[in-house]
């Protein structure tokens, strides 16, 4: 593992450590650094980039582009909470800002979130409105803590139709309201947390790879008496799926269960763990049901149902105890990606 400190930095106070999570997201990367610097120039601030065994050149590249950039290089792909915490113990801030690389600031979100912490001094984790690539608004910025309930009854129709049901936590983006509204979770690819809060929960509970890791922080914090905050007076793009979207397997889909299933063992026991997985198991028997006479349509569908096939196949096998272990990528050869800039506000 490789890390320093750029020399020129140690005699600045930092008021912000921004810490990135690389694996195979060079391009995203690239993009991010390169609107922060446009969007939000602070002297106080610092940036920490991990990369997790991708080797994919991220390390060279901010070398060449980025050199004020700490870099800290893990031999192993140990998931997305640990390689986080591993940037936050060699963070510098007051605050940590844990961003995903496949976000692009379009203003300086960084400072209205910082006032927002300003007037709420207990808030724990603190998000902004995240917008998908076309600029709609992605309603995953805000969450409810996953229950058997609210899993069971996921769908995107019932959020549709009841849109501020306190089962899906998305009623701070319906508020009309420009100011600090209180919230369940925060998305993991922005979070603004006070590094002693962070330290004071111990971080990121590391047996969480990918996935979940944000919604077990924000819970951690919120019963510690930090409660999350979204700030939907400022905006960022997600582009989403930077590092997983890269390469077409179920392993990402059956992972976001996994999490899950975790996340409601350790916190509504045994009991509601087996029920969201039985849920699930059912959930997938039904949409099999209903895709399998897509396949006797025209290519196009066919080709979209046996994606879906694959997919809800997986995590029926999954949720039925016959395929338990997930392989975990490691390093790999990452794809080219070309992100699409954003449009100018």
């Amino acid at each position: 593992m490789k890390s320093g400190h750029p020399q020129q930095n140690d005699l600045h106070p930092v008021m912000v450590s921004i810490i990135i999570v690389n694996w195979n997201s060079k391009e995203y990367l690239r993009q991010c650094l390169l609107s922060l610097q446009r969007h939000c120039p602070r002297p106080d601030m610092e940036v920490i980039v991990v990369d997790g065994a991708s080797f994919d050149g991220c390390g060279e590249m901010l070398a060449r582009e980025f050199p004020s950039v700490i870099f800290i290089q893990s031999e192993l792909n140990v998931g997305f909470a640990k390689a986080n915490n591993l940037g936050a113990r060699s963070a510098r801030g007051e605050n940590l800002l844990l961003l995903n690389p496949d976000t692009e600031f379009v203003e300086d979100s960084i400072s209205v979130m910082l006032a927002a912490q300003a007037g709420l001094p207990a808030a724990g984790a603190i998000g902004c409105r995240l917008l998908n690539r076309d600029q709609s608004l992605q309603t995953s910025c805000v969450q409810a803590f996953p229950t058997a309930l609210n899993q069971a009854l996921d769908s995107e129709f019932l959020h549709k139709l009841f849109p501020r049901s306190s089962l899906w936590g998305m009623a701070p983006l319906h508020s009309g309201s420009d100011q600090p509204t209180p919230a369940e979770a925060i998305s993991g690819a922005c979070i603004l947390v006070k590094r002693k809060f962070f330290e004071e929960v111990g971080g990121f509970t590391e047996s969480y790879f990918m996935y979940g890791e944000d919604l077990d922080l924000c819970f951690k914090l919120t019963r510690a008496g930090h409660p999350s905050c979204y700030v939907p007076g400022t905006r960022l793009i997600h582009y989403g799926g930077g590092s997983t979207g890269q390469a077409v397997s179920n392993f990402s889909t059956v992972m976001m269960r996994v999490s899950v299933h975790q996340f409601i063992w350790k916190h509504h026991g045994p009991f509601s763990a087996l029920a969201y997985r039985l849920s699930t198991a059912f959930s997938a028997l039904v949409r099999l049901i209903l895709i399998c006479p897509l396949l006797l349509f025209g290519n196009r569908v066919v080709s979209h149902g046996q994606g879906s096939l694959r997919k809800w196949s997986a995590i029926l096998r999954w949720s039925l105890g016959l395929a338990p272990e997930v392989a975990k990528p490691r390093s790999a050869v990452p794809a080219p990606v070309t992100p699409t800039p954003a449009p100018t506000p």
